[in-house]
């Protein structure tokens, strides 16, 4: 298996409904406004197997010091192949010159992104108003 990465914005919503859905985030229900979310993040990459989506990530930044990844997802069956890792890595070389690169991590995933070089900042707490049940 060669997995393929892209910079692209465009995916059919039926190819973000099974990869979100893959992981069980609840946004996978809502693949028409994934679809319209993902051309208004400024950077995506993806990851392919084929014609299959296997991986995404999105960034949104201010054009010269934050950027703020909002989606780092890898379909479970294709876990462990660093497909995350990857993704992770092409968004950090591309946001290499920004001051800050943030991200809210849920706590069982915290240790892959210290290993990707991120650590929790003391002294702030992630906040949010979601409708979302994941």
């Amino acid at each position: 298996m060669a997995i393929e990465y892209k910079d692209t914005h465009d995916f059919t919503e039926d190819q973000l409904k099974d990869l979100f859905l893959s992981v069980e985030w609840s946004s996978g229900h809502f693949p028409d406004k994934l679809a319209v979310a993902m051309k208004n993040y400024e950077t995506v990459y993806s990851a392919w197997d084929g014609e299959k989506l296997i991986g995404l990530i999105s960034t949104m930044d201010d054009g010269i010091m934050t950027a703020y990844v909002h989606y780092l997802l890898v379909n479970p069956a294709y876990q462990g192949l660093k497909i995350g890792r990857t993704l992770v890595e092409m968004t950090k070389e591309h946001y290499k010159d920004y001051l800050r690169i943030v991200l809210i991590s849920y706590d069982k995933e915290a240790h892959f992104y210290e290993a990707c070089g991120f650590k929790k900042d003391e002294g702030t707490t992630p906040m949010c108003i979601t409708s979302l049940w994941t």
